[in-house]
């Protein structure tokens, strides 16, 4: 995947935008293979609470410090769930005028798409199930296992 971003941005001047919490372990692996010049912000979003399924409300709690006006903006998402997250990110970065704007996933479930909405750059797809490590979280926890694994359903008792 770094390879084809570093293709698609030569000789611009690349920010990616790290979607926090779950992406900042795939960012610093992803930038530091990039062969372009890259700057890095983060935007903190929370659709998902304590839950395992997006709520499909947004809340923007942290925004970016980067001015985006003419610059080529890669957001940078751990997952591409329902597609209601990406979806609000994407709306309130075009209002500020970025030169272009693509997204780069290192997971897609288009299973559970719920809005017509796509990544430029995606690293795998996943089944429909809910995956936690390397930064992805359940209610927090999780992020720090080195690898992608899944969240068992409860057997039921009896």
């Amino acid at each position: 995947m770094a390879e084809q971003i570093s293709v698609a941005y030569a000789g611009k001047d690349l920010l990616a935008v790290g979607v926090l919490k779950g992406c900042w372990v795939f960012l610093a692996d992803l930038v530091r293979l990039l062969t372009v010049p890259v700057a890095v912000d983060f935007m903190l979003v929370s659709s998902y609470g304590d839950r395992t399924a997006s709520l499909g409300e947004v809340e923007l709690v942290l925004d970016l410090r980067t001015p985006i006006v003419d610059r080529d903006v890669l957001v940078v998402e751990d997952i591409l769930d329902s597609g209601h997250t990406l979806r609000s990110i994407l709306a309130t970065l075009r209002r500020r005028n970025p030169s272009s704007l693509k997204v780069a996933a290192l997971m897609d479930k288009p299973t559970r798409r719920r809005v017509d909405i796509r990544a430029d750059f995606v690293g795998f797809e996943v089944p429909d199930r809910f995956v936690v490590g390397y930064g992805v979280d359940y209610a927090e926890r999780f992020r720090h296992l080195p690898y992608i694994g899944y969240l068992e359903e409860p057997k039921p008792k009896g």
